[in-house]
This record gives structure tokens, C-alpha cells and sequence, in this order.
């Protein structure tokens, strides 16, 4: 088992995700388990730290989320955050009230008192504050380090016991320098030593792969993304012959994704690929349905049809691996603790009884930029490592409304002109994921003498670290002005295009 630096016991924050990412930043292995969790299967990880989230709910609810008191026991630091630290300040005797004056947003901090954990941080420092709650009494032995306009406590320590607290969330961007908490938290308060590294990580994947697998043959289902694709060249690199790599093609694809796929992985990795033609399946079942949720099921349960049908046609295979990643489990179901359900993704949430598959899902713990760097490290050209994201459910979650063929075609090519200009511009590589939406909104339009009534689309491109925030891109005018006037004057049927100008949160990147 690799050794897990630092643990984060996750209480619902969306940010909760943010705190793994900086530490891995920095390169401390870090992982997150439920709030929930025994204090056994704590200790058995043998972290060198314990970081408690922050989260929506209050420390005074009947129903607040608790931790196993054990781990104030083990004799290792430990760092509230939010709801983090509200949850240490009742756990040692103190007391947690709501806030007359709520603090949401920007605030200054002032270091009242000398800390590793703000070892190198400058005083009045900007932090992100936000809670509806705050601590009324500290506990015995207990005293502030640092407070801001509104937190008489914004941060709190027991030096004694090795326990620290703060109000406010370091590992959000808008904290200037709480990535430098964190770490001077892992390295000096804990004392981690330890670099993790992608290559460490790779070669334990190989390893764990090869003792799961022993010699049963394994299905990879791949889409042509960047997720699948790293997920088929670890299997390959672990386990040769005795993976089947299947790439369904649905209906749903980009312009020439088909042939791209088979190119790269028969032509330039040599891996033998099975190519299945899915697409009237897919296309009949999706057919008159409009609901984004039913479409994700539908895509879902049929994709596990296809790769039934086909591990039949084969003798040996227990396992199916996908290329799940931790955004995509966050955001589908409420494995690590209470956090809400955004949507489904159809590669989240186990199989269904009736398929006798073992799941296999090598890249569940990291993030986008890090399965890229793990592809890089598998030789995988870049060329394919650093392609935008695209969705499981493909162009389906890009329509608004019934999916078609002919709307498939017509996104097909407003898509392809979108990429075109992008690449041609060097926007491609400068920002996170592109991408068209068919709104089926129709509008009046002008071309030439005659009236049209056609179809709108929009143009979504935003920048991103690893796809659970994201702003929009701020492109040139003139470079929108060229992608809309492409994509009206050679895609028959739009006559209007617009810019979605929304971030995440509130929004998400995809429209469905």
C-alpha cells in the first residue's frame, strides 16, 4: 500500500478537492476519505497528518456531522478548515454560535501570533472567508494566531497538542498564499519529507493492476478521450495481451474522431483495438428523450450492453476498467462524504448486479493535469495528451432537447470550425476545453434577400486547472467574430451564434 502522506476527512465543502490538489501541488501524496471514517482505517493508512474540510452544516445541529474522537488521539497534527475547525473547537470544549456579521469573500488577514503554519506568509495577507457560523469560546488551551476584520479567531492553535485551525479556506485561489499554509502545515508541522511524484505513482499502478488482474484478461472500454486512452496504454504497459481494448463508436462523436482513435492506438502504440458500430443502438434508444439526466443513463447502461456482448465473444476476462477520475466522482455521487450531487457521469458508480464484472479504475484518485502527466510518462504522443476534454456521453449532453442525426451533423461541423480557428489562433493550448452547444432555439435572421428561420448555437471555451472551477475565456472580438461568421456562412441551418460568458461555479462547463 503507498504511504498517504496526509489524509483529508471530507465534511461536504465543494472545495474539499481544492485541499488534495495543493498538496499534491507540492508534491505531498495526499487522499480524501469520507468524514465518517472508522478510526482503524485511519491508522492503517499511517498519515503523518489529518486535515479536517470544511461543509455546509452546522456544528450545533442535532444532525452535525461528527469525527471519530480517536483522531485527536494519534498523536498526529491536525488542521481544521471552516467547519473543520468549528468541529475542533466543540470537540475540545468550546462553542460554536451563528455569526451576527457573516463573511463571504475577501479578508485581510493579521498574524497575531508566531506560527509554523505562517512560516513565510506575509501579514495581511488576502484569505478567503466563508461561514455563517463562528466560534464564540475557545477551548482550554487554545489561542488565536491570527483574526480578520469580522473573525476575532481566524485562526486558532493548541501548540501543545499539535492541533491547528483556521476560518477561512487556504486552498482556494483567492487565498493568495494558502498554498504556502498547507505545505508549511505538511512539511513543517507534520514533518512529510516524502515527494510524490507521477512516476512513483505509475509504477504502483502497474504493480496493484498486475496483482489484481493475475492472469484473467481485462475490457477497457475507450472513447478517444484523453482519460481512456492514458487508462489502455497503463493496462497495456501492466498487463500486455491480456487486455481487450473496445471502442464503441455511439453515434456521438466529433467529426472524424473514429478514424483518429483507430490511428493512434493501431498505427502508432501498436495495441490491438476492437472497434464496435454502436451508433443505430445508441441512436434508437436516445430517440424523443430530452431529459440530460435520462440521456447519461441511457448512454451509460448502453455502453455496458456493447461491452457485454463483446467480453462474450472472449474467454478469461473478469475485469472492466474506465477512466473515472476524482472530478468525475465528486460530481455524480457523494462517495467521500455529504457533498451534493451535480450530475451523473455514465463511468461513475459501479456496474449493475447483472453484469459478472470486477471494476478496474487506475486513474479514480487523480485529476486531469495529472493523468496527462501520468500519459506523458507512457509515451503517449502529446498530441493526444493535451486534447480538450470531452464527455462520456459525447455530443448527446451538447444538444439541448432530442438527439438526431441531423443536429448531430450540424454540431459536427460548427464544432470542427470552433477547433479550427482555436488551434489556428493558439487558443487551443491556452485554454481548458471548447466546445459547440445546439441550443434548438430557432431565430429570425437575413441572409442575402431572403429570411431565414434557423437554429442558434453557442460557443463555450473556458480556462481551467482541473476542470472543478473554471472561468470563461476572454477571447480576441475579432477571433468570436471569425468563429461565428464561419460557422453561418458554412453550416446550413445556424443563422445566429453566441458566447457563453458564465464560470463554475455557478455554472457548470457542460450545458447538460
Amino acid at each position: 500500500m503507498k504511504k498517504v502522506s496526509i489524509i483529508v476527512l471530507d465534511f461536504g465543502s465543494q472545495y474539499t478537492q481544492l485541499i488534495a490538489r495543493r498538496m499534491r501541488e507540492e508534491k505531498i501524496y495526499c487522499e480524501i476519505l469520507p468524514y465518517h471514517t472508522k478510526i482503524d482505517a485511519i491508522k492503517a493508512k499511517n498519515p503523518q497528518g489529518i486535515i479536517l474540510s470544511g461543509g455546509p452544516s452546522s456544528v450545533y445541529n442535532e444532525d452535525a456531522y461528527e469525527v471519530d474522537q480517536g483522531v485527536y488521539d494519534m498523536g498526529i497534527p491536525v488542521l481544521g478548515i471552516c467547519y473543520g475547525m468549528q468541529r475542533i473547537a466543540v470537540d475540545f470544549g468550546g462553542s460554536v454560535i451563528r455569526s451576527d456579521h457573516h463573511e463571504y469573500g475577501k479578508a485581510e488577514l493579521e498574524i497575531v501570533k508566531e506560527s509554523a503554519l505562517f512560516d513565510g506568509v506575509d501579514n495581511g495577507t488576502t484569505v478567503w472567508m466563508s461561514h455563517s457560523d463562528k466560534v464564540d469560546e475557545l477551548p482550554e488551551g487554545f489561542e488565536p494566531i491570527a483574526i480578520s476584520a469580522n473573525s476575532p479567531y481566524a485562526a486558532i492553535a493548541n501548540i501543545e497538542k499539535h492541533v491547528y485551525a483556521m476560518q477561512f479556506h487556504p486552498e482556494v485561489n483567492h487565498s493568495q498564499e494558502g498554498y504556502l499554509m498547507l505545505r508549511n502545515f505538511a512539511r513543517k508541522i507534520c514533518g512529510v519529507t516524502e515527494k510524490w511524484e507521477m512516476g512513483h505513482f505509475l509504477k504502483e499502478q502497474i504493480q496493484i493492476i498486475r496483482e489484481k488482474v493475475g492472469d484473467g484478461k481485462v475490457l477497457c472500454g475507450l472513447s478517444g478521450g484523453v482519460d481512456s486512452s492514458v487508462v489502455a496504454a497503463l493496462l497495456y504497459e501492466a498487463i500486455g495481451d491480456q487486455l481487450i481494448p473496445v471502442f464503441v463508436d455511439n453515434g456521438l462523436l466529433r467529426k472524424g474522431e473514429r478514424e483518429q482513435v483507430e490511428q493512434v492506438f493501431k498505427i502508432n502504440l501498436k495495441v490491438p483495438l476492437v472497434t464496435i458500430d454502436a451508433v443505430d443502438s445508441f441512436l434508437d434508444k436516445l430517440k424523443g428523450v430530452s431529459d440530460p439526466e435520462t440521456k447519461r443513463k441511457i448512454i451509460g447502461h448502453t455502453f455496458i450492453e456493447e461491452f457485454e456482448k463483446e467480453a462474450k465473444k472472449h474467454e478469461g476476462i473478469k475485469f472492466l476498467a474506465q477512466g473515472t477520475l476524482y472530478p468525475d466522482v465528486i460530481e455524480s455521487i457523494s462517495v467521500n462524504g455529504p457533498s451534493e450531487v451535480i450530475k451523473s457521469h455514465h463511468n461513475v458508480g459501479g456496474l449493475p448486479d447483472w453484469m459478472d464484472f470486477e471494476l478496474i479504475e487506475p486513474l479514480r484518485e487523480l485529476f486531469k493535469d495529472e493523468v496527462r502527466k501520468m500519459g506523458l510518462e507512457l509515451g503517449l504522443p502529446e498530441g493526444m495528451i493535451n486534447r480538450h476534454p470531452f464527455p462520456g456521453p459525447g455530443l448527446a449532453i451538447r444538444i439541448m432537447g432530442d438527439v438526431n442525426p441531423a443536429d448531430l451533423d450540424l454540431l459536427r461541423e460548427a464544432d470542427v470550425i470552433l477547433l479550427e480557428e482555436l488551434k489556428a489562433s493558439g487558443y487551443y493550448a491556452r485554454t481548458w476545453q471548447a466546445f459547440a452547444v445546439l441550443l434548438n432555439v430557432k431565430s429570425v435572421g437575413v441572409m442575402g434577400d431572403n429570411r431565414t428561420y434557423d437554429n442558434t448555437v453557442c460557443v463555450r471555451v473556458v480556462e481551467a486547472v482541473d476542470g472543478m472551477t473554471a472561468t470563461f475565456a476572454h477571447l480576441p472580438h475579432d477571433l468570436l467574430e471569425r468563429i461565428s461568421r464561419r460557422i453561418i456562412n458554412e453550416v446550413d441551418g445556424i443563422n445566429r451564434v453566441v458566447y457563453d460568458i458564465s464560470s463554475k461555479p455557478p455554472a457548470t462547463i457542460e450545458w447538460e
